[in-house]
């Protein structure tokens, strides 16, 4: 069986305060869009319970550390009757991107597994499983637009709809690990407007820019000035609205279908224009 894991971006991303249990309460809205990865599974007849393999984009991480192999594992130990599998995930989502590529073949990975061998677990039950194992991951179960809160696991879905858009992509090759993304993020008390992310994407998309913003955008675009450049060059072509996504680092412009924007970024830069 075969399935396409796809992205997100966030629209708006808050950091409002560090919790008790060392994660930080949040608020955002997750929009999915169409980059999609290839995630594959087959029953192997072999002794061993898991044979993974990849391609495309190279993940640079232990296999204990892949989202995929712990969502397997995770079913497998409540469920152990799924038979002995092949599982082959082809990544063309960029990685430490800041688009939940990982999340998102996590969160495909359980919805496969229960479609596959019939587990019927219903959406609460992915749900607690994917929160497992990671934050965002929630997220991609429900696979529609949504505010997400706490962790970014409380998810309100919303009638967003943003098919009038197309969306240009832009990673520059900078890994950001989502640690590395809070280091650099100096905590404050929070000065955001009574506006609530719902009223201002309420609004038309180009009245967004001075209000919806994400908070690792400035102190990682000091870090690294492409996402600032990336961001000005969108808007320079007419985009109706640019940011930074999740904890970056790709960038990405939100442009009319009625507009053709050619850009000549950086060759070495992941690009993609995607019609939501």
């Amino acid at each position: 069986m075969l399935v396409f894991p796809d992205c997100k971006i966030n629209l708006g991303l808050r950091i409002l305060n560090k919790r008790a249990d060392g994660y930080h309460n949040i608020e955002t809205v997750f929009y999915p869009v169409p980059l999609k990865d290839a995630l594959e599974i087959i029953p192997s007849g072999n002794t061993e319970a898991l044979q993974f393999s990849s391609s495309g984009f190279v993940i640079n991480c232990d296999a204990t550390d892949n989202l995929c192999i712990k969502a397997y594992k995770l079913v497998k130990k409540d469920f152990p009757q799924i038979p002995s599998l092949k599982m082959h995930l082809h990544k063309t989502i960029p990685m430490g991107a800041g688009l939940g590529g990982g999340s998102a073949d996590a969160a495909f990975t359980l919805q496969l597994l229960n479609d596959q061998f019939n587990l019927n677990l219903s959406i609460h039950q992915l749900i607690e499983y994917a929160l497992r194992l990671g934050s965002d991951c929630p997220f991609f179960i429900l696979h529609h637009p949504c505010i997400g809160t706490g962790r970014g696991e409380i998810l309100h879905q919303i009638s967003l709809n943003l098919s009038a858009y197309q969306v240009m992509l832009i990673n520059p090759g900078i890994h950001i690990n989502t640690s590395e993304a809070f280091a650099a993020l100096q905590l404050q008390q929070a000065n955001y407007p009574t506006t609530s992310l719902a009223e201002i994407i309420s609004e038309p998309v180009d009245c967004w820019r001075h209000y919806l913003k994400n908070d690792f955008e400035i102190p990682l675009s000091k870090k690294y000035p492409q996402i600032k450049d990336i961001k000005q060059t969108l808007y320079q072509n007419g985009a109706a609205y640019s940011a930074m996504t999740g904890s970056g680092s790709t960038v990405f412009g939100l442009f009319s279908k009625n507009l053709h924007p050619v850009i000549n970024f950086d060759s070495r830069y992941f690009v993609r224009l995607l019609s939501l």
